[in-house]
């Protein structure tokens, strides 16, 4: 087929580039261009207009994703904004998004309020985890563990407070497992040690952990310096997964010591094979990446793939770059056979989140830092 040649359709990449350490907007950009370039070669979009990606850096500040939105928003050919890793600084992007008539496509931010957020029209579409789901799995995975008691350490933003409502509804359901506590820590934090002992001291058996990778990293150091016997598994929220979490221990090492599980959406190592080989081999030509151990932030890069491929099904059915037009369609589109799995009908008017429960599942880093499904 031939090269579409008429004018773009622009999509905007706002997420956090320039953030230290940071490996999930990389991810999402990568994601999210291997399926314009499957798009372009199959002729674009619109009878042969091509897409094309540009970014901004939101560096997880609020502020500066609302500026950039605005600015993107007087763009009329920029049809849609794929966000980033961090919930907050979407959450605060909501009420421009809404004014804006903008698109928002959420392949990573999970808090809950992100897509449940009363709009009318809802302008966010997530193909992404949430803490509804996050935490009940996690919890699941300390029952199976045996564990009777929890110790929840949480970052103190809008993304700890929704796991932590998370956290609270799925406990009311079940009678064998309980929490001793919440700690919570703010962002940057230089130690975390304090926080976990006193979850320890009060009967916590395990620990429920949101953070990021850097956050993350300081934990499992400074874990990694006590003895043996107070050393509890650690079941983690995927934050910890987009950036350079490994990297910014004491030790490589250190991971090694703990029992370090992680909630995941999507793994490489779970899709269809054969999609997995065309997609590779097309990463190899573009980006000279030719396996699934070397894909970053793993969550990112699929699911910024199929919602930029279910877009580009909406624009056609839109028969225009129109927003709200386009908008619209995304609720319709239908049979989508995706990466991360065969969706029926991604979005409706009533729910604009792609995934269910069903489809989060725990993993853990291997000896070369891969994070790999677990049995």
């Amino acid at each position: 087929m031939s090269a579409p040649t008429g004018e773009p359709v622009y999509v905007a990449i706002d997420a956090e580039f320039g953030l230290p350490h940071s490996t999930s907007a990389q991810s999402i950009e990568r994601g999210a261009r291997l399926a314009v370039e499957e798009i372009n070669r199959q002729g674009g979009v619109l009878q042969g207009r091509p897409m094309q990606i540009i970014t901004t850096d939101n560096l997880s500040m609020p502020a500066r994703g609302i500026h950039n939105i605005s600015e993107l928003s007087r763009k009329s050919d920029v049809v849609a904004v794929v966000s980033g890793r961090f919930s907050p600084v979407v959450l605060e992007t909501l009420q421009t998004l809404e004014k804006n008539k903008m698109i928002n496509l959420a392949p990573w931010s999970s808090a809950d309020g992100i897509t449940e957020n009363k709009q009318d029209p809802n302008w966010v579409f997530r193909l992404s985890l949430k803490d509804g789901y996050a935490m009940p799995v996690m919890l699941q995975h300390a029952r199976g563990k045996g564990v009777k008691k929890v110790g929840l350490l949480l970052t103190n933003t809008a993304w700890g407070r929704s796991n932590e409502a998370a956290a609270k509804r799925y406990l009311a359901t079940v009678g064998d497992l309980v929490s001793v506590g919440t700690a919570w820590y703010n962002w940057r934090d230089k130690s975390l040690i304090d926080k976990y002992q006193n979850l320890r001291k009060e009967g916590a058996e395990a620990i429920i952990l949101v953070a990021n990778d850097d956050e993350g990293a300081t934990l499992v150091s400074e874990m990694s310096a006590l003895p043996k016997d107070q050393l509890l598994p650690i079941i983690s929220h995927w934050g910890v997964t987009g950036g350079n979490f490994i990297g910014q221990m004491s030790n490589p090492g250190d991971l090694q010591r703990l029992d370090f599980s992680v909630v995941q959406s999507f793994s490489l190592f779970r899709a269809d094979p054969g999609k997995v080989a065309r997609v590779m081999k097309l990463a190899k030509e573009i980006f000279d990446i030719s396996a699934p151990e070397q894909i970053d932030a793993p969550v990112g890069f699929g699911q910024a793939y199929d919602l930029v491929h279910i877009l580009a099904r909406a624009i056609n059915l839109a028969g225009s770059t129109e927003r709200a037009r386009i908008r619209d369609k995304l609720e319709q589109v239908q049979h989508y056979d995706g990466l991360v799995k065969v969706f029926k009908q991604p979005f409706s008017r009533k729910v604009h989140d792609a995934l269910v429960q069903e489809d989060i599942f725990m993993a853990a880093y291997d000896a070369q830092g891969v994070i790999r499904p677990l049995p």
